[in-house]
């Protein structure tokens, strides 16, 4: 079941309690902290390109990446996506037509590799089109987040529609799989069913810092998102910062 197809032109509706402003602030203090210069930045599993849209206000070049075509349609809609570049591929397997600046990717879309052979190949196809000493950022869910969300529900009705999100999380396999189930109300009056299924990885410290490693990427830091200091055992959501090296 294809993932972020009928939930897509609900996504931004129902996830407007992310803090995109301070997750956008985060990225452009770690840019300066290292840096970086105005150049062309690639967000990796934009969606709807909240992020890429406000990195591209603080004056960045945008490049935006998504595996799905039904978010990239909701992205370019908005009035402010002028100037922004979206491809349809998936992260796995993209390309881009030249070398950027950075590689960004947050609101967790790393944790939908699959393992630590998907993790390693998007380390590597970063760093390929990473300028000489680009920066590439993201953000995971820690396995502390998944362990606590367990198998529970969340559910929320709103006028325009309502949505249930059912968890399953294994902790012996680390993959949390979630069904929604969204309901669209039409023009008509009524409901549309939207199902999706989406399954997530945890990935561990180590496993990220040795895909890092074996990308031949330098590893500058990991933080806390929520505080940006040292991550904690019950930290949540995590940056690994890292930089390129070879060229």
């Amino acid at each position: 079941m294809e993932a972020y197809t009928g939930f897509a032109s609900v996504y931004d509706m129902y996830m407007d309690n992310i803090p995109y402003d301070d997750w956008a602030n985060n990225i452009k203090t770690l840019f300066q902290k290292y840096d970086m210069p105005m150049e062309i930045v690639c967000d990796l599993g934009c969606g709807t390109g909240q992020m890429t849209r406000r990195l591209k206000a603080m004056g960045y070049d945008m490049i935006g990446i998504d595996i799905s075509y039904d978010m990239l349609m909701e992205a370019m809609q908005v009035e402010d996506s002028d100037g922004i570049l979206y491809l349809c591929q998936d992260m796995k397997d993209f390309e881009l037509y030249g070398t950027v600046g950075a590689v960004v990717s947050v609101c967790d879309s790393m944790n939908y590799l699959k393992d630590t052979d998907e993790l390693l190949t998007v380390c590597k196809l970063a760093n390929n089109y990473l300028d000489p000493k680009g920066l590439f950022i993201f953000d995971i869910k820690t396995e502390h987040y998944f362990k606590k969300l367990g198998s529970s529900t969340i559910a929320e009705n709103r006028e325009e529609g309502s949505f249930i999100w059912e968890n399953d999380y294994n902790e012996e396999t680390r993959d949390n799989l979630y069904y929604l189930t969204i309901y669209e109300e039409n023009e008509e009056g009524t409901f549309d069913r939207y199902e999706e299924e989406h399954l997530q990885h945890a990935f561990t410290v180590d496993e990220i810092k040795s895909a890092i490693e074996k990308s031949e990427l330098q590893l500058l830091e990991v933080l806390d998102v929520s505080t940006m200091q040292a991550p904690k055992e019950d930290s949540d959501r995590l940056y690994f910062i890292a930089r390129e090296v070879i060229k």
